[in-house]
């Protein structure tokens, strides 16, 4: 397993870089995903169900930042999915530079779909293009169905807001619908996967869409 140190972006004008590698990306035809959330959502989780269920069909590989440490890449490794760790050296997000740099050292060979595991906040990596195609976030039930009131942004600027351990529901104060609610308030046409990664209760749902939008990408 390789494992890359990045202690500054790579480049200064962001935005010109997250168009640019978009670029490559549909010149490559590979769907790239920022996977972003709180730490402890279950997004390594969630991806790991992910992966299982769509490796027979799709190139699946994860670019997993952090600041340090390399223990979800290996676990994402074992399942028989591309991994590479990237460091961020104590940056709290990543962008387009950094994602560029983690791309070009794990390849565009023989992958249909990235997922890029940001660093678990709902800060700072709302506020950074990387240059993905989606923005997908993860919010759990134990944090809480005020999020979208605390983190507007992060809500504003994702395309996707998954739901995931609903099998938790009965023991926590939740209210489901106020909020979605939230959410579409705050961005109307994002869309939304409430799930259970453990049980696998609504991942089909969110891998359909998953599936006809990297189709969609691919111009198929």
């Amino acid at each position: 397993m390789k494992v890359i140190e990045l202690h500054k972006s790579v480049t200064e004008s962001n935005d010109k870089d997250a168009e640019r590698l978009r670029q490559v990306l549909k010149e490559n035809k590979v769907f790239l995903i920022n996977l972003m959330s709180a730490a402890g959502s279950g997004k390594t989780t969630f991806l790991s169900r992910t992966i299982k269920d769509l490796k027979d069909r799709y190139r699946i590989a994860v670019l997993e930042a952090d600041i340090d440490a390399s223990v979800d890449a290996e676990r994402i490794e074992a399942l028989g999915a591309k991994s590479i760790q990237v460091h961020t050296d104590g940056m709290c997000h990543m962008d387009a530079g950094m994602t560029k740099t983690g791309l070009e050292e794990m390849g565009y060979d023989d992958t249909d779909i990235v997922f890029l595991e940001n660093i678990g906040n709902l800060i700072c990596p709302a506020e950074y293009d990387t240059g993905a195609v989606k923005k997908v976030m993860i919010l759990s039930v134990p944090e809480g169905d005020d999020k979208p009131l605390k983190y507007p942004l992060m809500f504003q600027n994702s395309d996707v807001l998954i739901i995931s351990k609903i099998d938790a529901l009965p023991y926590f104060n939740f209210d489901l619908n106020k909020c979605m609610e939230r959410a579409r308030f705050l961005n109307p046409d994002i869309q939304i996967f409430p799930l259970s990664a453990k049980t696998g209760e609504g991942m089909e749902s969110w891998e359909e869409w998953l599936s006809r939008e990297t189709k969609e990408w691919n111009g198929q």
